[in-house]
C-alpha cells in the first residue's frame, strides 16, 4: 500500500537544512501541507535568519505542494505557540510533528561550560518538549497524531566529547516511552529516530567518501513510515546510508537474594548471573519491572501475592 499524507498537516523543526529539509520535502511530495520551522542559526545555535526556511518553502511550492515558513526558536515556548497558532489559523489541524532541530557545542566534560551544556539541552530536549506540548492537546482533540523525536547513537551508546548532546538525546527515549502510553487512547503514536547522516552537524567528523553515502535522503523513508497512519509507536528506528535497524532496550531476568544473602559481596559474586541474557525481555512499562521483582521475591519466600487492583 502506498503511503500518502493527503489532507495531513505536518510540522518539521530544523527543516531549513539537512535531515529536516529532506523530511519536509518527502512529506510534501506525498501530499502533506508542511510547516518549515527553522531559526536559521549557526551550528552552535547562534545567529538567526529565515532564508533557509523560505528556500525550502519555495522548493515545495515549485513542485506543486503547500508549505509555510516559521522562524521559531524551539527553545522559546512563546515562539513555538505562535508557530502552532499560525499553523492552525492557516490549515485548521496538525497531524504530524517531527522534532529535528538541534545544535552542537562539543567539548570534553572537564572543559565544558555549564552554559554550553544547558544550551544543548534547551534546544534538543526542551525544544522537543515545547513543540510536543504545543500540539499535544490539538492531537488529543483530533484523536490522531504522529510524533517523532530525534535521538542519536551518541545518546544511545555514547560519544566522546558529547556529554551535553548525549544526555539530551538519551532523554528522547524516556519521553517517548511515557507519551506513547499517555497518547495511546487518542491514537497519538510517538517514535524516536536515531539517524546518522552527512549534515552540517557531522561534516567535520567523517571522510568525504563516508559522507557521500550518508545522505539525509537515505533516512527520510524510515521517518515517513513512522509518521504514517499505520506506523508503529514506541519504536527506536536507527537509520543511515540506506540501512535501517531498531534499538530495543532489554532487561535480564535477574536473580533474587534472600535477606541473609543481600550483601555487596554476594552481588559481586553473582553479577554474571544477574547479567545472563537468557530470558531477557523488552519491558513495556515501569510496573512490569516492579511486578517481576515482587514475583521473584514472593517465589523465593514461598508466598502468594494478591492480584493487583
Amino acid at each position: 500500500m502506498t503511503i500518502r499524507f493527503d489532507g495531513r498537516v505536518a510540522i518539521v523543526t530544523g527543516a531549513g537544512n539537512g535531515l529536516g529539509r529532506s523530511h519536509a520535502l518527502g512529506l510534501a511530495a506525498r501530499g502533506a501541507k508542511v510547516v518549515i520551522v527553522d531559526f536559521g542559526g549557526a551550528r552552535d545555535g547562534t545567529g538567526g535568519s529565515s532564508e533557509a526556511a523560505e528556500k525550502v518553502v519555495a522548493e515545495i511550492k515549485a513542485a506543486g505542494g503547500e508549505a509555510m515558513a516559521h522562524g521559531a526558536n524551539v527553545a522559546d515556548f512563546a515562539q513555538v505557540q505562535d508557530m502552532v497558532k499560525k499553523t492552525m489559523d492557516a490549515w485548521g489541524r496538525i497531524d504530524i510533528l517531527i522534532n529535528n532541530a538541534g545544535i552542537l557545542r562539543d567539548k570534553t566534560f572537564t572543559k565544558m561550560e555549564l552554559a554550553d551544556f544547558e544550551a544543548v539541552v534547551d534546544v534538543h530536549l526542551m525544544g522537543t518538549v515545547n513543540c510536543t506540548k504545543a500540539v499535544w492537546d490539538i492531537m488529543r482533540a483530533q484523536n490522531y497524531g504522529r510524533i517523532v523525536f530525534t535521538s542519536s547513537s551518541s545518546g544511545l551508546y555514547g560519544n566522546f566529547g558529547q556529554s551535553n548532546y548525549g544526555a539530551a538525546k538519551a532523554a528522547m527515549v524516556g519521553l517517548m516511552n511515557v507519551l506513547h502510553q499517555e497518547g495511546a487512547k487518542n491514537d497519538i503514536r510517538v517514535n524516536t529516530l536515531a539517524p546518522t547522516a552527512a549534515t552540517r552537524m557531522t561534516e567535520e567528523l567523517m571522510s568525504p567518501e563516508t559522507l557521500a553515502l550518508l545522505t539525509p535522503e537515505s533516512i527520510t523513508p524510515g521517518v515517513l513510515f513512522l509518521v504514517s497512519e499505520k506506523g508503529p509507536s514506541r519504536t527506536i528506528l536507527c537509520a543511515g546510508a540506506g540501512a535501517f535497524a531498531r534499538t530495543i532496550i532489554y532487561e535480564t531476568d535477574g536473580i533474587w537474594l534472600d535477606e541473609a544473602e543481600r550483601t555487596p559481596e554476594t552481588v559481586a559474586a553473582r553479577f554474571e548471573d544477574i547479567s545472563n541474557p537468557a530470558g531477557q525481555k523488552a519491558l513495556q512499562g515501569a510496573f512490569e519491572q516492579t511486578t517481576k521483582f515482587a514475583m521473584k521475591a514472593a517465589a523465593g519466600k514461598g508466598i502468594t501475592l494478591p492480584p493487583r487492583g
